[in-house]
């Protein structure tokens, strides 16, 4: 027999996947009827037109059928303004190591990823110029994470060339409750990026402090949830953000990207000396564009030459934990899932950045162990 009670403890396991709370908890279940077989409710999201109303409607008509309901009847409302606020002060309690009706602990950061005994393992990645692919490393770094189950953020730090959400396909802004923003989610990573803030591809015109106080709300403003990685798109070279980075992430680590091309490799030797200087672990380097295979007859030319990867590896003292051909996915433009950069994990490229994951997930072990 369907009662109340077994349709909210049923409800208990389906969560906000924004906030990643149950909907019981977070008071999103009201107004239950029940009529023999049929159950209607209503689910209070936290703004009208969320845009992963779908996802709830089908995840909460799941769990109510599986009691052996034949209909139910999903209605949504929005919360109120006080009720948002409300939960967002609490966000902002749990971000900062409070209880849910005070301050923050004595001692405690702004955000409790950044502190000292935090679970979450930053890994910034950097090149010493432009144009050879680092974005397209992250975000195939961060989906290939995801797909091995770790829990995954991605913070798009080059705030002057912000293109993460392009790359993976982005088109929904995140959530905003109050004063704290919830970051999007694609490929189970969490993405937080300077293009859901500016205009029609609006070119940003900053000047360092400004930029490193945007870094800063990414960490405090965003609810991040609980994060096994954090992975960091720096923008080109030593400059601003790089050195912000450094400073507010002391236990970070770095992957250094290059092509095979000499001159890349030497200028990517300065973002790698720039991270031994301040102390931060070089996790090892990733060459990317390391030649293009013929698709007839599998041919390799290389392009822009060999042995960059290797050596800048060498000279870092660290190791080449990948070479990437050059390519792009061919991934079907009228898919649902479709992104113009992330490779699909049964493709060879989408095979190597799984060996890259897996070897990051060896090496962060083995540094923590």
């Amino acid at each position: 027999m369907l009662t109340e009670e077994k349709v909210l403890d049923a409800l208990r396991d389906v969560k906000d996947p924004e906030i990643n709370k149950s909907l019981v908890e977070l008071n999103m279940i009201r107004n239950i009827r029940i009529q023999g077989k049929k159950v209607s409710l209503d689910v209070i999201l936290t703004i009208q037109g969320c845009p992963l109303k779908e996802r709830i409607r089908e995840d909460v008509v799941r769990s109510i059928e599986s009691l052996g309901a034949k209909e139910v009847d999903v209605r949504f409302g929005s919360m109120t303004d006080e009720e948002r606020a409300a939960l967002s002060a609490r966000l902002q309690a749990e971000r900062k190591g409070a209880s849910a009706g005070g301050g923050p602990a004595p001692g405690q950061p702004i955000s409790p990823l950044l502190a000292e005994d935090s679970p979450t393992r930053f890994i910034a990645v950097a090149s010493g110029k432009g144009g050879v692919g680092k974005s397209t490393v992250t975000v195939n770094l961060a989906v290939a994470l995801a797909r091995e189950g770790k829990k995954v953020g991605i913070i798009d730090a080059d705030i002057y060339g912000f293109s993460v959400p392009d790359m993976m396909g982005i088109e929904q802004r995140p959530t905003v409750i109050d004063k704290t923003i919830l970051p999007v989610e694609r490929f189970g990573v969490k993405v937080m990026s300077m293009g859901f803030f500016v205009q029609d591809n609006s070119p940003v015109i900053w000047r360092g402090p400004m930029l490193g106080k945007m870094l800063r709300n990414f960490f405090t403003e965003v609810h991040w949830g609980e994060l096994d990685y954090m992975l960091l798109d720096l923008p080109p070279g030593t400059g601003d953000v790089a050195l912000d980075v450094h400073q507010l992430i002391p236990q970070s680590s770095e992957i250094i990207v290059t092509t095979p091309h000499a001159t890349a490799a030497f200028v990517a030797a300065r973002a790698g000396a720039m991270a031994l200087h301040t102390k931060h672990e070089i996790l090892g380097v990733v060459e990317n564009m390391s030649w293009y295979q013929c698709s007839e007859c599998g041919h390799r030319d290389y392009v822009f030459g060999k042995g960059g990867g290797e050596k800048l590896a060498q000279e870092l003292r660290t190791e080449l934990l990948v070479q990437i051909p050059l390519g792009a996915p061919d991934n079907d433009m009228d898919a649902p899932d479709f992104a113009p950069s992330v490779y699909r994990p049964e493709t060879e490229t989408g095979k190597l950045y799984r060996q890259l994951a897996q070897k990051v997930i060896r090496l962060t072990q083995v540094t923590t162990a």
